[in-house]
C-alpha cells in the first residue's frame, strides 16, 4: 500500500519539508532503495548510500540538507528507533491470514471463538477454550482444554497452548511457541548427590545412585495484556501456582522460562535467556543474549543483564550486571583489565622471583 509524506511524517508524528504528496510504497535502506522507497538514512554515516540509490524521500537525522542530498522530500527523526517503530508497523502487511474458519481446523463444541476471528489450516481447539474476538491463528495451533485468550491474538504456525493457559489481550506468538509445558521438576527417594552438593558447595558424597521421580505440574501459566513471545520459546506451568508473565514484556526467540517462575512488567528476555525455576523478576528487567538465571532468585526492577551473563544471586533493583558470576559491570570490566594484566605481572613475578634468589644465594655464599 502506497502512503504520502506527508500522512508518514504526521504518523510518526514528526516533521517534514519538501514535496509532502510523493508516494511511497515500502521502506529501504539507501543504496537499495528504488524511486517508490523511503530511504532509511537516519544517521549521516548513510548519506553516500543515498547517491547509490534512486529514492526520492528519505528519513534522515536532525539538521540534514535534504536538498543537497538531491532528494524530493524528507521526514526528519530525533529518535531513529522509535521512527524505526513507527514506519515497519505503517509498512507491515501482517501474516496475510483468510479470513473465516477453515474447513480443516477441529474445535470442540464446547469452545468459544470471538467475532472477526481467522482461524487457519489444521487448528486444533479443544474443550472450554475461549478466544476472544479478532483473533488470528495460524495453521498447526493447537490450544488445549480451558485455554483463555484475549482480543486481538496473533498465533503463527506451530504454537502450543496448553491446558488451562490464561492469556491477556494482544498476544504474539511466533512459531512453535510452547506455553504451559510440565515444568523440569525431580526428585529422588533418598538425598541425591546433587543436594549433597548444594549443600556443601562441591562435595556430592556417598548417596546411592537412584532413579528421578517426577514432580507433576498441577498449575499452569498466566500471560498479561500486549506480551509478544519469539519463536521456539517455552514457558512452563508451575507446580502449585502459576508461572506469570507481566504485562507488555516481550521475550525473544529460544528463551526459557521455568515453572513457577514471575516475570514482571515491560520485561525484556533476549535470545537463549534462560530463567530457572521459581525465580522472581522484576519489572522492566533486561536479559541480554545467553543470560543465564539460577533458580530461586529474585531480579529486582530495572536490573540490566549483560549478553551471556549468569546471574547465581538475588540482585537488588538498578543494578547493570555483566560477567559469569555477574558482578556489577563496572566491577566485572575492572576484573576483566585485571586479567588482560595477568601475564604480564606473571613475567615481572617471575623476574623478581629470579632476582630475590640471586640475592639469597649471594648472601649464602658471602656467608661461608
Amino acid at each position: 500500500m502506497a502512503h504520502r509524506v506527508s500522512d508518514i511524517a504526521a504518523a510518526l508524528g514528526a516533521r517534514f519539508a519538501g514535496q509532502g504528496e510523493v508516494m511511497v510504497i515500502g521502506a529501504a535502506e539507501p543504496a537499495l532503495a528504488t524511486s517508490d522507497h523511503l530511504a532509511m538514512a537516519m544517521d549521516p554515516k548513510y548519506a553516500r548510500g543515498l547517491a547509490e540509490g534512486q529514492a526520492r524521500v528519505a528519513v534522515l537525522w536532525e539538521g540534514a540538507d535534504w536538498q543537497a542530498l538531491g532528494l524530493e522530500a524528507a521526514i526528519f527523526a530525533p529518535r531513529p528507533r522509535l521512527a524505526m517503530s513507527g514506519l515497519t508497523r505503517l509498512f507491515d502487511p501482517g501474516p496475510g491470514l483468510a479470513a473465516g474458519i477453515h474447513p480443516s481446523a477441529v474445535i470442540d463444541a464446547t469452545a468459544q471463538i470471538g467475532a472477526g476471528a481467522s482461524i487457519g489450516a489444521f487448528v486444533v481447539i479443544g474443550p472450554g477454550v475461549r478466544i476472544g474476538a479478532r483473533a488470528r491463528i495460524d495453521s498447526h495451533v493447537s490450544i488445549a482444554r480451558n485455554a483463555r485468550i484475549g482480543e486481538d491474538a496473533l498465533l503463527l504456525a506451530g504454537v502450543r497452548i496448553c491446558t488451562e493457559v490464561t492469556i491477556g489481550d494482544r498476544f504474539v506468538a511466533m512459531p512453535n511457541v510452547v506455553i504451559g509445558g510440565d515444568g523440569f521438576s525431580f526428585v529422588t527417594a533418598e538425598k541425591s548427590h546433587v543436594e549433597n552438593v548444594r549443600e556443601t558447595l562441591g562435595d556430592a558424597g556417598d548417596a546411592p545412585p537412584q532413579a528421578w521421580l517426577r514432580i507433576h505440574s498441577l498449575a499452569s501459566v498466566t500471560i498479561g495484556d500486549d506480551v509478544e513471545i519469539g519463536a521456539n520459546s517455552t514457558v512452563d506451568k508451575g507446580t502449585v501456582r502459576d508461572t506469570r508473565i507481566g504485562r507488555g514484556t516481550k521475550i525473544d526467540n529460544l528463551v526459557q522460562v521455568g515453572h513457577n517462575v514471575i516475570v514482571g512488567e515491560d520485561c525484556l528476555l533476549c535470545a537463549q535467556a534462560g530463567v530457572a525455576g521459581s525465580t522472581r523478576v522484576g519489572n522492566r528487567v533486561v536479559l541480554g543474549g545467553k543470560v543465564g538465571v539460577a533458580d530461586n532468585l529474585f531480579v529486582g526492577d530495572d536490573v540490566v543483564a549483560g549478553g551471556g551473563s549468569v546471574i547465581t544471586s538475588n540482585v537488588p533493583a538498578g543494578r547493570v550486571m555483566l560477567g559469569y558470576p555477574a558482578v556489577q559491570m563496572t566491577t566485572s570490566i575492572e576484573m576483566y583489565k585485571a586479567s588482560r594484566r595477568l601475564p604480564r605481572l606473571i613475567e615481572k613475578f617471575a623476574a623478581l622471583e629470579s632476582a630475590v634468589k640471586v640475592l639469597i644465594d649471594k648472601d649464602r655464599g658471602a656467608g661461608s
